[in-house]
């Protein structure tokens, strides 16, 4: 068979629709959560395919996977619309996300994870520590939400996984859009010691307990800025 015979139509396997949807989904999703198309931005179905120089269908599938993750709403006629996260739903999604990660705080702590299984969590602080004395808070919000979701995959509980990672998404995004308006965050590295030391040491119930302060603590302090700046929405 001749070389050109290879590139031919006949010979050139098209990508299946469902992978490309995955990849619209993906980038979709990378430019909300980046602020790259923030709270309340319009755009329509074609506008979106020729950003991502996409065709339509595998956009629309995208599209419609977001809009039941809430990130964004389909308006006929109008395309989708990113939707903001109001002080309300950052309350509730902070008490999903607390209970979620509590559970698996618990979880893990019954495993009597040794330092081995543990040095995911060691190293997300490290870094977080790291990245604080550098002033990068981009850094420190990547180690940050590692070590959180280390928490989780550890636990070994995949239910409780997809659970958290139903809300994670709005939450980074609000967590990201308020990094630079809140007080140098100092305390987290110390809580994630307290929360580690907890796990290390086969204590359930202290490690939940750990958890839930170290949550709440970074809610009251998110829900802060709302206030503080006359946030309706992020």
């Amino acid at each position: 068979m001749r070389n050109r015979d290879l590139l031919s139509p006949m010979n050139v396997k098209p990508q299946p629709t469902a992978s490309l949807a995955d990849a619209a989904y993906e980038q979709i999703r990378q430019r909300i959560l980046d602020n790259v198309w923030p709270p309340g931005h319009r755009a329509l179905e074609q506008e979106v395919a020729l950003a991502l120089g996409m065709s339509r269908t595998p956009v629309h599938e995208a599209l419609v996977r977001l809009h039941a993750e809430r990130l964004i709403d389909l308006v006929p006629r109008h395309g989708m619309l990113v939707l903001p996260v109001s002080p309300n739903d950052m309350r509730e999604i902070y008490e999903v996300l607390t209970a979620l990660e509590c559970m698996a705080a618990e979880l893990l702590a019954r495993k009597k994870p040794t330092d081995d299984m543990l040095a995911p969590l060691s190293k997300a602080t490290d870094d977080m520590e790291i990245a604080l004395e550098r002033n990068d808070l981009d850094a420190w919000a990547h180690a940050d939400e590692t070590f959180h979701m280390a928490l989780v995959e550890l636990a070994g509980n995949q239910l409780l996984a997809d659970g958290v990672m139903k809300h994670w998404d709005r939450a980074h995004r609000a967590r990201m859009f308020s990094l630079r308006l809140r007080p140098k965050p100092i305390n987290s590295t110390r809580e994630h010691r307290a929360l580690v030391a907890r796990l290390r040491a086969g204590d359930a119930e202290g490690a939940s307990r750990e958890n839930r302060a170290h949550r709440e603590r970074a809610s009251r302090e998110l829900l802060a800025i709302f206030d503080q700046f006359k946030l309706a929405q992020m």
